[in-house]
């Protein structure tokens, strides 16, 4: 494993002016200095457990300008799948970056002694994150017990109201526009669909059409495979988990009966020929290979899940054969929860670890990314190159706006647009500055304008102007008070994890053996699983989640 080390040079010094001057909300951003008093450039090594398949070392447009501003350049190593295992050689090694980003791998860290309280370094060099999290600063805190604020929340922004929906289950436009844009509300009216077509046209560009496809390479089984089976059946994402709304009581989800007809559903499919075979064989690439090529008519995921596949759809001018987003449910009296609001989240974001030479200048680098000059240069990029102000609006270029549409992944690449979103505490989607405009690219006006041809097409033929429209609202929904599950982090090395690790285990083998059995077969595989679950342990860890769910509760409710 690569050594971090600190490397430093001479600062120019059009970076010494820059830094002396102050953000447009007049927070002071103070030169950054070394430990010596001298300024300097500095390197420091970073590691996230997500991939981000775009990042050019901040040789991007927008990272070259925050080097130029704060002096600090990242040398970031980003994990392929998960970084669960990384995590755990820095802990047995003790060889830790400068800087990291574990998601829900953090109590490992945190119990090696490897994480700095960021508390005091907030308070006296973090003005702008000081001013962002605000009346949050108590859900940072790490736990009832240990009250040290160990990451700067990031992969959750503050004040965040979601425009559009990027999940849910997705059709081909061409699909839709054929059979005159049907309802797609319930799990058969989906599978209508995509028979229907499949039927029609069962050769796609000289290769079998694919009705259905998902995506089970390790943790993706969950999105592509799992987690549906709550958004499907009336639940939130909670993860792995059902929080009871009234006694927060946990217990996994899989064991909820309405889950297991979703299942079932899929176990049809399969048997039906409508499901691809390969469907739990398949690594991510393939799987993003097929809908790259056009012929698979429906997937359920994210939207970030198969993006390269779309960009590459669309910089081929095949935008008919990207994907609508439809809130479908086992029956109709179901609501989708998507949008189900938790508040304001704070278990998975970036810290600075005791291997860090330099926590001062480390803080100051995230506090400048937090600044309202940060912010705009993270989410919309350089004035008179990515945007323009018209009558006091920034306004995105229409030559500019086709490229972040039809070619996003290059554009990204060049741009550094969104790179450094999840690299410092963030103000999200409808929140505004003190110009009276929004911090991001994600509001209606410029998400409608950022769409394709065959999306407008598709969501005028259902009277709508986002795909949100579609979903159900966040009104329609109380706030959770508990957040969302699957950020809330657990002692590293505990029986629970022990437990946690056998029932995952139970759960990726039997899920695909249920779904690829024969139907007289699946509710004997179905509820085999449950007792192994129950055998496992599932019950003991269960009891502690509930647990700490409830001191969650507590503890964010403190005055």
């Amino acid at each position: 494993m690569a050594s971090f080390k600190m490397k430093f040079a001479l600062a120019p010094v059009l970076a010494l002016l820059l830094l002396t001057a102050c953000d447009q909300r007049g927070v002071d951003q103070k030169p950054v200095t070394d430990t010596s008093g001298a300024t300097s450039d500095l390197t420091f090594d970073f590691f996230s457990v997500d991939p981000k398949p775009n990042w050019n070392g901040m040789q991007d447009e927008v990272g070259k300008v925050i080097t130029a501003k704060t002096g600090v350049t990242l040398n970031g190593e980003f994990a392929v799948s998960g970084g669960q295992d990384r995590v755990s050689l820095m802990v047995a090694s003790r060889d830790f970056p400068d800087i990291v980003s574990p998601k829900g791998e953090l109590s490992k860290l945190v119990d090696a002694g490897a994480m700095l309280d960021l508390t005091d370094l907030i308070e006296q060099h973090a003005p702008n994150l000081k001013k962002l999290y605000g009346n949050y600063m108590d859900r940072l805190k790490y736990s009832n017990e240990d009250q040290a604020i160990y990451v700067l929340p990031s992969y959750y922004a503050v004040d965040q109201k979601y425009f559009d929906a990027g999940g849910g289950f997705g059709i081909q436009h061409r699909v839709l526009k054929e059979l005159g844009y049907p309802e797609v509300r319930t799990l058969q009216d989906y599978e209508n669909v995509l028979r229907a077509y499949r039927d029609k046209h069962p050769m796609t560009d000289g290769q079998p059409t694919i009705p259905l496809t998902l995506d089970a390479d390790n943790w993706r089984i969950m999105i592509t495979v799992t987690n549906p089976a709550f958004l499907a059946t009336g639940a939130p994402d909670d993860g792995e988990y059902y929080i009871h709304p009234d006694t927060h009581e946990a217990k996994l989800h899989y064991k909820r009966p309405e889950e297991k007809e979703y299942f079932r559903w899929l176990n049809h499919m399969y048997n039906e020929g409508l499901l691809d075979q390969e469907s739990f064989v398949q690594k991510s690439d393939q799987y993003k290979s097929k809908i790259a090529s056009g012929r698979v008519l429906g997937v359920i995921d994210q939207d970030w899940g198969y993006a390269e596949a779309e960009d590459a759809l669309k910089s081929a001018g095949k935008g008919e054969l990207t994907y609508s987003h439809f809130p479908v449910t086992l029956t109709e009296d179901m609501k989708d929860h998507s949008f189900q609001d938790p508040g304001f989240m704070s278990g998975w974001g970036i810290g600075i670890t005791t291997a860090n030479p330099d926590p001062v200048r480390t803080i100051q680098f995230f506090d400048y990314l937090a600044s309202e000059e940060g912010q705009i240069l993270m989410n919309w990029g350089i004035e008179g190159k990515h945007y323009e102000i018209k009558d006091g609006k920034r306004v995105i270029p229409m030559d500019v706006q086709d490229q972040k549409t039809n070619h996003a992944s290059t554009f990204q690449k060049e741009s550094g647009i969104g790179l450094y979103q999840n690299m410092s505490g963030r103000y999200g989607d409808g929140v505004k500055d003190s110009t009276n405009n929004y911090y991001t690219t994600n509001f209606p006006e410029q998400i409608e304008a950022a769409y394709t041809e065959a999306e407008r097409e598709t969501l005028a033929a259902y009277g709508a102007s986002t795909w949100k429209d579609l979903f159900p609202s966040e009104e329609e929904f109380p706030v959770k008070p508990w957040g969302a599950a699957y950020d809330m982090p657990t002692p590293g090395d505990s029986d629970y994890n022990v437990i946690s690790q056998k029932t995952q285990d139970i759960i990726r083998k039997r899920i695909p053996e249920a779904v690829l059995s024969s139907p007289k077969q699946f509710d004997v595989i179905y509820d085999g699983m449950i007792d192994e679950l129950n055998q496992a342990g599932a019950e003991k860890m269960e009891k502690q989640y509930t647990e700490w769910i409830q001191n969650r509760v507590r503890l964010w409710n403190v005055d």
